[in-house]
């Protein structure tokens, strides 16, 4: 099970893992014992996942997301198998997160009376500052 907030969490029976051997050096370990975990979460058939995590992940563009919907990690940085599959839980949750993440929409607002004096203020004061530097005029 996966808890992404205190009203969402996946359940074990969504996520598929698969137990692979692991990539690299690592003596005889790695050539004996399948230590690597692939997790498997198809996002866009979850009943429990809203809608605005999916259409998140549509929007990413991540290595770890397939075109058919699907993302996939594969976690092997540690020697044991279950420390593996909680980083790629970890690894997942932190995807789902930055998915659902939406920018504040920014609202158009005026300038105060204030701020618009001061800004002609300044440009007046700059024209008279340039015009004093001129040459006097010819006759």
């Amino acid at each position: 099970m996966l808890t992404l907030s205190n009203r969402l969490t996946i359940p074990a029976s969504e996520l598929e893992f698969q137990a692979i051997r692991a990539s690299g050096p690592g003596g005889q370990n790695v050539n004996k014992v399948s230590t690597a975990i692939q997790l498997i979460f198809d996002y866009r058939r979850s009943p429990t996942l809203p809608d605005h995590y999916k259409e998140g992940l549509d929007r990413l563009s991540h290595p770890n997301i397939t075109p058919g919907g699907k993302i996939l990690i594969k976690a092997q940085q540690f020697r044991s198998q279950e420390m593996n599959r909680q980083d790629a839980l970890d690894r997942l949750q932190a995807l789902l997160k930055k998915a659902a993440f939406r920018p504040k929409t920014r609202h158009a607002t005026k300038p105060t009376k204030a701020s618009v004096r001061r800004r002609l203020d300044g440009k007046s004061r700059q024209s008279q500052r340039k015009q004093m530097r001129r040459s006097p005029p010819k006759e």
